[in-house]
């Protein structure tokens, strides 16, 4: 049984073009298979995220994130698993990584 929680941040470069309706189906059909395979390791699916936000510092709160960084993070999940090699095994066959220049950080939670 997974005792382990990890936090995948997905990754891509800015400015990436939309798919199509035909890849945007053939992409839902990859998720879902996906999605089915590692529904135990899954705790969190997650969500896109919208762009802008807010930064909070000590000197106060501004607008951002911004366009002009190198990445943009597009999403998370949160998933369980007994160790780091299955937590990569999870991100790496997700359909998240079929966009090209796109990647997944993935970090252990410090409470399980």
């Amino acid at each position: 049984m997974p005792t382990h929680k990890y936090l995948l941040i997905h990754r891509s470069p800015p400015g990436k073009p939309q798919p199509s309706p035909a890849q945007m189906q053939e992409m839902y059909a990859l998720f879902q298979a996906w999605k089915e395979k590692f529904k135990a390791n899954i705790l969190d699916i997650g969500d896109s995220l919208k762009p802008g936000g807010k930064v909070v510092s000590a000197a106060g709160v501004t607008d951002g994130p911004f366009v002009e960084a190198k990445e943009i993070v597009g999403g998370y999940m949160i998933v369980s698993a007994e160790s780091y090699e299955r937590a990569i095994e999870v991100a790496k066959e997700g359909p998240g990584m079929l966009a090209p220049g796109s990647f997944i950080e993935i970090r252990e939670l410090t409470r399980s």
